[in-house]
């Protein structure tokens, strides 16, 4: 991370990570600044990205959605828990909306594992050839498995051709919720999609670190439609109604683009 003022670094991080065209590439650039840059100046940095993206600066808008993506990769722990102390400590309120740890939701028992064949014969497959199914495509088949309880299996899902978004709304609204298997579609490329990122966000099951971090994508509209949901958590709503507090109206929005 270069020299200068959180507001110069800022700017750098936004400008190197919109350079990149590709999703994974400017998630897995910003996970690679997550972990080499020293914690004090990470945590400044990102709370003034998180600050103009609250005010509905476009640049920065679509620079966090990187941020997110790359802190949610597996093994983020550790820069997340050291970031969240270092905004606590630093009063980065920003930030600290943004990698706030929620109560979390009650655990939900896993379900059982489809009884699938490819042989003629109804039995539980091994994991293993749920997860060489999965990576078929063949939609009634991978229709049974999203019901499937490891998570292997349903990220391998999520990467095959014929899942639609509308199969990835269903499966992130499915009620009774499992933390891991929603935790899989908050790493995939489908967090980008408007209508599957509010899913997650009511879904009570959703762990709730992911949870907080999508919460600082939504919308004006989304985050007032969540604040009054009893679907979402309370520790959700709530954070919800800090964002709002923090947006733009969307007539002020609207002037500040006109003036441009």
């Amino acid at each position: 991370m270069i020299d200068g003022s959180p507001r110069a670094r800022a700017g750098a991080l936004v400008r190197a990570t919109l350079s990149l065209s590709d999703a994974a590439l400017r998630a897995s650039y910003v996970a690679s600044v997550l972990r080499d840059a020293r914690i004090d100046a990470l945590a400044q940095t990102l709370d003034v990205l998180c600050e103009d993206a609250e005010q509905a600066e476009e640049a920065a808008r679509e620079a966090l959605i990187a941020v997110v993506d790359a802190l949610n990769v597996e093994g983020m722990d550790d820069v997340v828990m050291r970031l969240r102390q270092e905004a606590s400590g630093a009063s980065l309120l920003a930030l600290e909306r943004l990698i706030r740890h929620p109560p979390q939701a009650r655990s939900i028992a896993p379900p059982r594992a489809p009884r699938l064949s490819n042989d003629g014969r109804s039995r539980p497959l091994t994991l293993g050839e749920r997860k060489s199914l999965a990576r078929r495509p063949d939609r009634d088949t991978m229709q049974r498995l999203l019901s499937d309880p490891h998570p292997d299996v349903i990220r391998r899902c999520l990467r095959n051709p014929r899942m639609t978004e509308d199969d990835v709304v269903r499966l992130a609204a499915k009620r009774p919720g499992r933390g891991d298997v929603l935790a899989e579609i908050a790493r995939s490329r489908w967090v980008h999609c408007p209508r599957v990122r509010l899913a997650l966000v009511l879904n009570p099951a959703s762990p709730v670190e992911m949870t907080a971090r999508i919460v600082g994508l939504l919308l004006r509209s989304e985050l007032a439609m969540v604040s009054r949901s009893p679907a979402a958590q309370g520790g959700v709503r709530a954070l919800c109604l800090e964002h709002l507090a923090r947006r733009p109206p969307a007539s002020v929005k609207a002037q500040s683009q006109g003036s441009t």
